[in-house]
């Protein structure tokens, strides 16, 4: 279904290398922003947004307010999926960072509800659904803007480079939030929690400024020219590869899913079943990122040297292996147990995760690429918005025992092992 691309002569490898980097910077600020809430949903959003006299349910309110940001993924996916390979990825890009900073700021000067009411988590869910339907358009964009400038035996690596943004992303966040909880909880809970919201605004500043300077890339720009752009891409991605589609789904799930399982769940989990200080769990998601650029640099290599197919393939089997192994380093209470186990299972699992986006650009044809990605990344987003719920709700059906939420984490990345195996042998037998 693929079709040969005859594209402009390509920038230089330091041309491209400048692109990639504007690319990975607006989506680590992106990524800034919608992890932000997640890692503030259980620390602040349940007393906060959410009281209540059961800490379980009020816990459980502030994940489904979270989980509204991935139902409004989708939505963005096909707004800026449309844009994207109807009027040029630059466009979509723009827009979707634009739309984030905004809604991020709102929620950092948001009263809570005892002072306003019910009308406070209404607004915070409200602007998380923004927040969602911006990052929908974001990521099929950043990687599309950095492989439709590559050289074709590139484009795993600077796939690859665009995802350092997801780890940077987690990194600013939790380092944030890190960093304003040493104040006095009552202050934290006050006005300190505000402040990494607040400086949204400067960040979102500085990735426009870059995101505005970058030309639109030779393969829409070969596309415009052949008047090969599609009207409706979206409704055409839905008549031509429905089945692609699902495949794309189940491919990139544990990469959204599973991530949200152990960071979103794991905080929650960690220091309210464990009983664990916030700052040994906040300590190890910053160990992971680390661990996860790492393997996104590991990731990218491999894809240059052995395929995106096989790398992809490859990291998807260490998500299958440490699913039941990182619960048990956390039960364990041991800070440094717990380090490593981040360590190594962000480290390896995020080997699937730096191809993926080269991987699923391989199962559609040009003229349908932003829309095939958005959608792929966007409507496993819808399941995995509704995994911290889920793994609460297995925690207590096993009696508070991590085997239930762990289960769901293998059973996700098996999935995602299947449908990696499936769009692989697609991909080769299109070549």
């Amino acid at each position: 279904m693929t079709q040969p691309e005859t594209e402009p002569v390509r920038p230089s490898e330091k041309q491209i290398g400048r692109i990639a980097a504007a690319a990975y910077i607006g989506t680590a600020l992106e990524w800034y922003d919608f992890f932000l809430f997640g890692t503030t949903a259980a620390l602040v959003f349940a007393p906060l947004f959410f009281p209540g006299d059961d800490p379980v349910l009020s816990t459980l309110s502030a994940f489904l307010s979270f989980a509204v940001g991935f139902v409004a993924r989708p939505v963005g996916a096909v707004i800026f999926g449309h844009i994207g390979d109807r009027y040029g990825r630059r466009v979509a890009l723009v827009a979707t960072i634009a739309l984030m900073g905004g809604a991020t700021a709102l929620i950092g000067v948001l009263p809570g509800y005892a002072s306003a009411g019910v009308i406070a988590p209404v607004l915070l869910t409200i602007l998380r659904a923004v927040q969602g339907a911006a990052t929908g358009g974001e990521w099929g964009g950043a990687t599309l803007l950095a492989i439709e400038y590559a050289a074709p035996e590139r484009r795993g690596f600077y796939a690859a480079i665009v995802q350092q943004g997801s780890p940077t992303g987690t990194l600013l966040s939790t380092g944030a939030v890190a960093l304003v909880s040493l104040l006095p909880r009552s202050e934290f809970l006050s006005w300190g929690w505000r402040l990494p919201y607040l400086a949204s605004i400067v960040l979102v500043a500085v990735a426009l400024w870059l995101r505005w300077r970058v030309e639109e890339t030779p393969t829409f720009r070969a596309l415009a020219a052949r008047q090969e752009v599609e009207r409706a891409p979206v409704l055409e991605l839905f008549r031509r590869a429905p089945g692609r589609l699902v495949i794309g789904i189940a491919a990139y799930l544990v990469n959204n899913a599973g991530f949200f399982i152990i960071t979103t769940f794991m905080i929650s989990y960690a220091t309210r079943v464990r009983e664990l200080p916030s700052s040994v769990i906040l300590n190890a998601l910053t160990v992971g990122a680390l661990g996860q650029m790492v393997g996104l640099v590991v990731s990218g290599k491999l894809a240059d040297r052995y395929g995106s197919p096989r790398t992809v393939i490859l990291g998807s089997v260490f998500s299958v292996v440490f699913a039941y192994p990182l619960f048990v380093v956390v039960d364990s209470g041991s800070t440094w147990l717990i380090l490593v186990g981040y360590a190594l299972t962000f480290g390896l699992g995020t080997i699937a995760y730096g191809p993926v986006g080269h991987l699923l650009s391989q199962l559609f044809p040009p003229r349908l690429h932003y829309s095939g990605l958005a959608l792929s990344a966007n409507l496993s987003g819808v399941i995995a918005g509704f995994m911290p719920a889920l793994a609460t709700w297995m925690l207590t059906r096993s009696g508070n025992a991590s085997w239930g939420p762990a289960s769901l984490y293998a059973l996700i990345a098996v999935i995602s092992l299947v449908g990696s195996i499936v769009a692989a042998r697609i991909v080769r037998s299109s070549a």
